[in-house]
């Protein structure tokens, strides 16, 4: 619930704001000559509103893709996971429990560790995942296959386990990237200024209706970069990726 409210008052401070803007602007500021100007002053907001637009669009667009394959990706990794354990049953012991354990342990370690701190935009989870593949693959290499069925599950793990260290390099490297870049920010939020700006330089008999207009404008933009400040880190804010894939993972295996 905390999202929507504070998505609110994104939305209805930056339509006050921008409405008592207008209104001074108005009420005190020059009007001879506004109404004349609305034709050249309409050209130039065409410009940079659509600009901006597309840029606000490309950054959406790309940051709900990223959220996507995040999905996706954890829950090829945790699949993966599973399967490269399943494959380790045909193998014989110690290497048959001893893949099971350490896939278990993966699991627990990505879940009670790792995703709190790709909560808070860490890409640095720790060494106990890294090496729990490391002796997990050790384990499945050193392995002896009897006939050739045990050899093709052994080749199945071993692909397994690389599709499981792809797929969490990619997530941790996406947990740790910095979103939407500083310049991108000072585009978005430089365009929406001018964006709003812009529509006070238009004139009309009607004050009020002039008024809403900027400020229906203005609560729009605003709610659109309050999305993309949301949406910057996929395991975090109002659309984060959850765990559900490793919660699966130890259902599963244990």
């Amino acid at each position: 619930m905390g999202i929507y409210v504070a998505g609110l008052f994104w939305v209805l401070g930056a339509a006050l704001v921008a409405g008592v803007v207008a209104y001074v602007v108005r009420r005190f500021g020059e009007t001879h000559g506004t109404v004349e100007n609305n034709e050249a002053a309409g050209q130039v907001f065409t410009i940079v509103g659509g600009l901006h637009a597309v840029l606000l669009a490309f950054v959406l667009i790309s940051l709900f893709d990223a959220v996507s394959h995040a999905e996706d990706g954890a829950y090829r990794e945790a699949d993966s996971l599973v399967a490269a354990s399943w494959a380790a049953e045909a193998l014989p012991e110690p290497t048959r429990s001893e893949v099971r354990d350490l896939s278990v342990s993966y699991a627990s370690a990505v879940l009670d560790k790792e995703w709190p701190l790709m909560r808070e935009g860490s890409g640095d989870a720790g060494e106990q995942g890294w090496r729990d593949l490391e002796q997990m693959r050790s384990a499945i290499s050193q392995a002896t296959a009897a006939d050739e069925w045990q050899n093709d599950q052994k080749t199945e793990a071993v692909d397994k386990l690389w599709t499981v260290y792809e797929a969490r390099q990619e997530r941790l490297n996406a947990a740790g990237s910095e979103g939407v870049s500083d310049v991108v920010w000072f585009a978005l939020l430089a365009g929406s200024v001018m964006s709003v700006a812009l529509p006070l330089l238009f004139g009309g008999p009607r004050p009020k209706t002039h008024i809403l207009i900027v400020a229906v404008l203005a609560g729009t933009l605003s709610l659109l970069l309050f999305a993309t400040h949301q949406l910057q880190n996929p395991y975090a804010g109002g659309a984060q990726v959850g765990p559900d894939a490793f919660e699966s993972v130890l259902a599963r295996l244990q």
